[in-house]
Parts: structure tokens; C-alpha cells; sequence
């Protein structure tokens, strides 16, 4: 049956991902070090086999975990019994919780339910970490937008007080038959005039 539904998943991947039950692939992203809870709708009325899948690169296809049952005990397949996965079941979804999520585990997930003799895959999920230089690069962008609002709204309030405020500045008149009084002798009389 393990070699059917590898075959299957592989067929899957030539298609593009067209999967029976007509849903898509659903896009999860995450941080490096997050948990994560995938989650497939569960397609079969009755007790069955249900097992995850994960596909790397579109051509390496691995088995992860299998479960009878929602209330059974999951048996994870080589590789993956390290204590990162952790598959559960309800009557309506399977779940498959991966802790602490780095590079190695990028991909794309999919469950398969044995169906009246026959393996039906369920929905996809795509694994992928958020690029951690994006990250950074955005809230920089952030950042500095925040600043640039700042400085604008700053030069606009000094161009406003500027036009708001003007100040003048006279000279006593010199008399004719003296000598000019130098700058540093000048009694300066300074008008503050408002304007609206």
C-alpha cells in the first residue's frame, strides 16, 4: 500500500498538484524556530488509514507519519521519529504539529486517506520559512518611511512659523554734517509683526 501511495504523490507532482477533492495548494509561512500546526480536512465517513507526506524539490517524496483512527496512536516512518513531528486526528481534520521549524523542513505537505481500496489524497500545504533578510528589509523600509514623515512635517512647521513671524530692523537717521556712527553704535528698534 506505502509504495501505492508514493506512486500516487508522484503522479500528483507531474499535475501540478490537481488534487481529487479540487482544493489547492494552501501556503503557510512561518519564522525559523516557530511551531506549526499543518492541517488537512478529513475526507473519509468512517475509521481509515490516514497518512502524511512531504515532497522536497517536486522530486524527493517521504512519508512522515501514518494513523488509524482519530483516536489511534501515529507511527512516524524512518527519519522522522525525532520527536519534531506529532500526528493527531479529529472526526473533521488530521493534524501534523512540527516544532521549532528550520530550512530542512520546507516543502510540500499532503495527506492521503486508504479509501474503499484506494488512496485519496486530501488538500496540500506548502511549508515556508519567512526570508529572514525580507524581514529585516521591511521593517527598515518601515523605519525609515516613519522618519521621512517626521522630517517633512517638521520643515512644514518651520516654513509655517517663519511666515507667521517677521521681524525689522531700523537705523537712526544719520545727520549730514557728522561723521556715519559705525554698525557697532546702532541702536537697533525691532518690529514683531504677526500675519494670518
Amino acid at each position: 500500500m506505502r509504495n501505492f501511495v508514493l506512486i500516487t504523490a508522484l503522479i500528483f507532482c507531474s499535475l501540478r498538484w490537481t488534487f481529487v477533492s479540487g482544493s489547492g495548494v494552501h501556503i503557510v509561512t512561518v519564522q525559523p524556530g516557530e511551531d506549526v500546526t499543518l492541517q488537512c480536512s478529513n475526507i473519509s465517513t468512517s475509521p481509515t488509514h490516514t497518512e502524511w507526506f512531504r515532497v522536497v524539490n517536486m522530486t524527493k517524496t517521504s512519508c512522515i507519519s501514518s494513523l488509524f483512527g482519530s483516536h489511534g496512536q501515529a507511527s512516524f516512518c524512518n527519519g522522522f521519529r525525532n520527536g519534531k513531528f506529532n500526528m493527531s486526528s479529529n472526526n473533521t481534520s488530521v493534524f501534523l504539529k512540527i516544532t521549532q521549524v528550520d530550512l530542512s523542513d520546507v516543502g510540500l505537505y499532503f495527506c492521503g486517506f486508504y479509501v474503499n481500496k484506494h488512496t485519496v489524497i486530501s488538500n496540500a500545504v506548502e511549508l515556508r520559512i519567512q526570508d529572514l533578510i525580507s524581514t529585516i528589509l521591511g521593517g527598515l523600509a518601515g523605519l525609515l518611511t516613519i522618519v521621512v514623515i517626521i522630517l517633512v512635517l517638521k520643515i512644514w512647521k518651520l516654513q509655517k512659523d517663519d511666515l507667521n513671524y517677521a521681524a525689522l530692523n531700523f537705523q537712526k537717521k544719520v545727520q549730514r554734517n557728522r561723521r556715519p556712527v559705525t554698525q557697532r553704535e546702532l541702536e537697533p528698534h525691532v518690529v514683531y509683526a504677526a500675519t494670518r
